[in-house]
């Protein structure tokens, strides 16, 4: 019985310190308006920006026949890769996480529209 009510709490505790954001791509693809001014995720096509098809798992700067700033090729360089965790970082303020980028968008405010984008740039990732 203890095991059990142990469990329970340190659940709970590990939610509230860490919850979890749901994810809903739908609600990402609208929020990925905003991002379509520059890019496309859909297929693998460049705009103003790197094409998004396939970005989860991409080291960053890398994308082929996009001229990346000196920044992001720097970044990938030192181990940057796009993952959950760190669209999430650079979603939220890409000027902040990558200094000396090209990318003029400001980021996401809220973590849910993070949390979606990311949901909807999964279903063109591998």
């Amino acid at each position: 019985m203890r095991s059990i009510v142990f469990s329970a709490v340190v659940a709970a505790v590990v939610f509230v310190v860490h919850p979890s954001q749901a994810q809903d791509a739908a609600a990402g693809e609208k929020v990925f308006v905003k991002c379509k001014v520059c890019h496309v995720a859909e297929e693998d096509k460049n705009k103003v920006g790197p094409s998004l098809h396939g970005v989860i798992g991409r080291t960053a700067g890398t994308h082929p026949d996009f001229k990346y700033s000196e920044a992001m090729v720097a970044a990938g360089k030192s181990g940057v890769k796009w993952d959950e965790p760190t669209l999430t970082k650079y979603l939220h303020d890409p000027k902040a996480m990558v200094k000396g980028t090209k990318m003029t968008f400001p980021g996401l405010k809220t973590d849910e529209d993070v949390a979606n984008v990311i949901a909807y740039l999964k279903q063109f990732s591998n």
